[in-house]
C-alpha cells in the first residue's frame, strides 16, 4: 500500500482528494473492472452473474468499508461495524438500480453517507471530495450522527431502532412500481413490533410487497451477541417463514470461507479473492432474485449472514463504535484502511457506476426528493353549532370531515388500534370502511377500507406518520392513554419534519381525552402524561398540541392543521356531548392567537382561569359563578393553541424548515391573561400550562391531573384530582385576598 497526497496525485480523481492510501490494482482489474459494469444511459447492470457486475460491486463494497471507516475515524467517533458486515449487499442494491434505500439502524449513518457521498448526491450540500466528507462528519449543519432529513439522498430518519419498516411499508404503499428495502440488524431484531407490523401490512396490503427487509445477520447488537445468533440458518428461515414472509434469500458468507475462520460468522474481506468473488456474486443474484420477488408480489426478505465488522478495524460487537483512541493514525486502523484501500482507476469506476444507479444520485432520484402530489379536497364544509345549544360530541363532529377528507383523496389513511367506534368516530369507519380480507358490513370492514387497525399504536402510529413524511395525509387516532406507545416515532417524524428540504403534510393525531372519561376503568384508561411529552416538544417549534373545547372548535382545528406543513398536530378531545361554547370564528381566532376569552365579569379585584380542555370547563365555570356573587371579577380563557403563548425566544422555531413565529405578543398576551390573580386548570399535565405560568406577572397557581383512580363519574374523578369547583373557588378568593 502506498499513502499518496494531492501534489503528487495527479491521476486522482478529485472527489478522492482527503484519501489517505490507494491500493495496488487488484488481480484481473483491467478484464473486469475498468469499464463500468452499468453501461452509460442504463439504471443498472444487465446481468447479475456477468463478471464484470460482480467484480464491481465487491469493489464497491470495499469503497463503501474504506469511506466508513475513514470518515469516523477522522472524528475518532461513529459506527462502521454494523454497516461493513452489510457492505456486499447494499452495493448489490446500488449496483441492480435501487436506490430508495431506507435503514432501521440509525449506526447504518456513516455507511450511507458514504453512500450517498459516491453517488454524488452530498454535493448538494457542499461535499464534494472526501476531505469534505470527512470534515463535516459529526458536525452541525454536516453529517449528524445518526440518519435525518437534512440529507440529500436519504429518504428517512433512522435513530431508535424497531421503526425503519414503517418508513419502508409506507413508500412502498404510495409506489407501488418501486423497490423499498430497508437494513434491519439482528441486535434490534428483537425490538418490540417489527415482526407484527409488517405482518398486519400484509394482511390489509397482501399486493403490497415492494418494500425488502434486508437482514444483517452478523451475530453481535451494539456490545454483546445479538439474541438470535444461536439460531440455525433452518430456524432464521422458519422465523420469517412464520411471519409471513413466503420468500427467504440467505446467503452465508460461511459457505464460502476457504480461510477455516472458527464460529458460524465470518469475515468475508479475509478470503481469497476468488472466494470474495464468490461470495459477492452470490449476494448479487440473491439480491436480484429477492428484488424480483418483492416486485411481483411476495412477501420476502434477504438476508445476508457475515460477521460484525467485516473489513474493518475490528470484529464482532468490538466493531460498532469508534472510542478516541480510533484515530486515524493509530496502527489499528491504518492497517485496516489500508486493506481496503482501492487504485485510483477503481474509486473512478464505483464512481461512475454509483452515479449511473437508478438514473442518477439519489438526491435527484429517491422518491422522497419530490414532493407528492395531493389530491385537491376543496374548502371543508365546517357545520356551525348554536352556541349554547344543544351538547354535541367533539369527536363525532371532526370525524364527519374526515370522512369527507378520506373520500377525496384516496391516498389518505386513518389509523386506529381497532377503536374508532368507542372514541365516537364510528362516523370514519361508516365512511372510509377498515381495510380488512374479511368484508363484513355490521363491522363497516372490507379489502381496501382507509382505515387501519392494527392493534397496536406503534403500528397505527409509524404507518401514518411514515406515510406523512413520505407526502401524504393521515389521521392517527388514539385514547390519550394509550398512544404512548406509539408516540417514539411520530416525535422521530416530527423531528425529521422540522428539518426536511420539503414540503410535507403535517402528522396530524387524534385523541380521545380518556383520562377524564374512563373512570370506571380505572387508572390504566387514565394516562395524560403523554400531554407532558407534548408540552415539552413544543419548544421544538414545530409541535401543536391543540385543545379545541367543543363540537365547533374541533372542526376548525382540523381545517387549519390540514393546511399546514411540516409540523406536528395533536389535537385532544372528549367523546362525551358537551356544550357549544365558541364560533368557528373564534376558533380562528385562538388558533392564531393560542387562546379565546370565553366568559368576563368585572369586579373589585379579577381572577384570571387559564383553561386547557373542554370537560375541565365545566367546574371553572362554577367556580366563576360563585365568585361572581362573591363581588369577584372573573375571565376564563379557554387555551386552544398553547404553542402559540410561548415566547419566540423559547421555542427553536427559527431553526425548522417551515418556520411558524406565530406568537401572542406581550401587550395581547396582558390583555387577555393580566388580572390579579391567575390559576391554570387542566385535567391533564401541568407541563402544558408553562407558556403561561411564564409570562404571567398575577399572583398564579395550578390545577392539574395527579394520578387515576375507579370512580363512577368524571366528576368523582375530577375531585380525585382537585378539580372541582369549591377548590378553584377556595384558591382564587385566597389569591386575590
Amino acid at each position: 500500500m502506498t499513502a499518496i497526497t494531492q501534489n503528487t496525485a495527479s491521476a486522482v480523481p478529485n472527489f478522492c482528494l482527503g484519501i489517505q492510501y490507494f491500493g495496488e490494482v487488484l488481480p484481473d482489474f483491467q478484464t473486469y473492472g475498468t469499464v463500468p459494469a452499468i453501461a452509460s444511459g442504463q439504471k443498472a447492470v444487465a446481468n447479475p452473474t456477468d463478471t464484470n457486475a460482480v467484480y464491481q460491486t465487491l469493489l464497491a463494497a470495499d469503497a463503501l468499508r474504506y469511506l466508513t471507516l475513514q470518515i469516523t475515524g477522522s472524528k475518532a467517533s461513529g459506527h462502521p461495524g454494523g454497516f461493513a458486515s452489510q457492505a456486499e449487499a447494499y452495493a448489490a442494491l446500488v449496483m441492480l438500480g435501487h436506490k430508495n434505500i431506507i435503514t432501521e439502524v440509525g449506526h447504518h449513518a456513516p455507511g450511507f453517507y458514504s453512500a450517498m457521498f459516491l453517488d454524488r448526491s452530498l454535493e448538494d450540500m457542499g461535499i464534494s471530495t472526501v476531505q469534505q466528507l470527512r470534515d463535516r462528519f459529526r458536525e452541525k449543519h454536516g453529517l449528524l450522527g445518526h440518519l435525518s432529513g437534512y440529507i440529500p439522498g436519504i429518504l428517512a430518519p433512522a435513530g431508535p431502532l424497531g421503526q425503519g419498516q414503517h418508513f419502508a411499508m409506507a413508500a412502498a404503499l404510495l409506489h407501488r412500481d418501486k423497490l423499498f428495502p430497508f437494513t434491519v440488524g439482528d441486535g434490534g431484531l428483537g425490538e418490540p413490533y417489527i415482526m407484527s407490523s409488517m405482518a398486519h401490512f400484509n394482511t390489509a396490503y397482501p399486493t403490497v410487497t415492494n418494500f425488502l427487509p434486508v437482514l444483517v445477520w452478523n451475530g453481535y447488537s451494539q456490545e454483546h451477541h445479538s439474541m438470535v445468533s444461536l439460531k440455525t440458518n433452518d430456524e432464521m428461515i422458519a422465523y420469517w417463514k412464520g411471519n409471513g414472509f413466503a420468500e427467504v434469500v440467505l446467503v452465508n458468507a460461511k459457505d464460502f470461507d476457504d480461510q477455516n475462520q472458527p464460529g458460524d460468522y465470518v469475515d468475508s474481506t479475509a478470503f481469497s479473492f476468488q472466494k470474495r468473488l464468490e461470495f459477492t456474486k452470490a449476494v448479487l443474484v440473491g439480491m436480484d432474485k429477492a428484488a424480483r420477488s418483492a416486485l411481483s408480489g411476495t412477501l420476502t426478505v434477504f438476508i445476508i449472514k457475515q460477521l460484525k465488522g467485516a473489513g474493518v478495524h475490528a470484529l464482532g460487537a468490538k466493531s460498532h463504535n469508534l472510542y478516541p483512541k480510533d484515530t486515524l493514525d493509530a496502527p489499528h486502523i491504518v492497517t485496516a484502511l489500508q486493506k481496503r484501500a482501492l487504485c485510483a482507476e477503481a474509486w473512478q469506476t464505483v464512481r461512475t457506476n454509483a452515479e449511473r444507479a437508478g438514473g442518477g444520485p439519489a438526491a435527484k432520484t429517491a422518491v422522497t426528493e419530490f414532493e407528492l402530489p395531493l389530491a385537491e379536497i376543496g374548502e371543508l364544509p365546517l357545520e356551525e353549532y348554536a352556541v349554547g345549544g344543544e351538547p354535541k360530541v367533539s369527536t363525532t363532529a371532526m370525524g364527519r370531515l374526515v370522512g369527507i377528507v378520506g373520500n377525496k383523496d384516496k391516498n389518505f389513511l386513518v389509523t386506529n388500534a381497532d377503536g374508532n367506534e368507542a372514541s365516537g368516530i364510528a362516523n370514519i369507519n361508516q365512511a372510509l370502511k377498515i381495510n380488512h380480507p374479511t368484508t363484513d358490513e355490521l363491522y363497516n370492514q372490507a379489502p381496501g377500507g382507509q382505515v387501519y387497525e392494527p392493534l397496536s399504536e406503534d403500528a397505527c402510529a409509524g404507518l401514518a406518520a411514515g406515510l406523512s413524511l413520505m407526502g401524504a395525509r393521515t389521521l392517527w387516532c388514539s385514547y390519550e392513554s394509550f398512544a404512548i406507545n406509539g408516540l417514539p416515532i411520530w416525535q422521530t417524524v416530527t423531528q425529521a419534519m422540522a428539518e426536511l428540504r420539503r414540503k410535507t403534510p403535517s402528522t396530524i393525531t387524534l385523541f380521545t381525552a380518556g383520562a377524564l372519561e374512563q373512570g370506571r376503568n380505572g387508572w390504566t384508561h387514565q394516562r395524560p402524561e403523554i400531554e407532558a411529552y407534548f408540552a415539552s416538544l413544543m419548544r421544538t417549534g414545530n409541535v401543536f398540541p391543540l385543545f379545541p373545547p367543543d363540537a365547533n372548535s374541533i372542526q376548525g382545528c382540523y381545517d387549519w392543521a390540514l393546511q399546514t406543513k411540516n409540523k406536528g398536530i395533536v389535537i385532544t378531545a372528549s367523546k362525551s356531548p358537551l356544550p357549544i361554547r365558541t364560533t368557528l370564528k373564534q376558533t380562528a381566532e385562538g388558533l392564531e392567537n393560542g387562546a379565546i376569552l370565553l366568559h368576563e365579569i368585572a369586579g373589585g379585584k379579577t381572577v384570571v382561569f387559564a383553561v386547557i380542555g373542554d370537560m375541565t370547563l365545566i367546574p371553572v365555570f362554577e367556580a366563576a359563578a360563585f365568585l361572581e356573587t362573591e363581588g369577584i371579577g372573573v375571565k376564563i380563557i379557554s387555551i386552544i393553541n398553547p404553542r402559540r403563548l410561548y415566547r419566540p425566544h423559547d421555542t427553536a422555531w427559527d431553526t425548522c424548515s417551515e418556520p411558524d413565529n406565530g406568537f401572542l405578543s406581550d401587550a395581547d398576551f396582558e390583555q387577555l391573561f393580566g388580572g390579579d390573580a391567575l390559576i391554570g386548570v387542566t385535567g391533564g399535565a401541568a407541563a402544558m400550562l408553562e407558556p403561561i405560568m411564564l409570562r404571567s406577572n398575577s399572583k398564579r397557581d395550578s390545577f392539574a391531573w395527579k394520578r387515576g383512580e375507579t370512580t363512577a363519574s368524571a366528576g368523582e374523578l375530577m375531585a380525585f384530582n382537585g378539580l372541582t369547583a369549591e377548590a378553584l373557588t377556595k384558591r382564587a378568593i385566597e389569591l386575590v385576598h
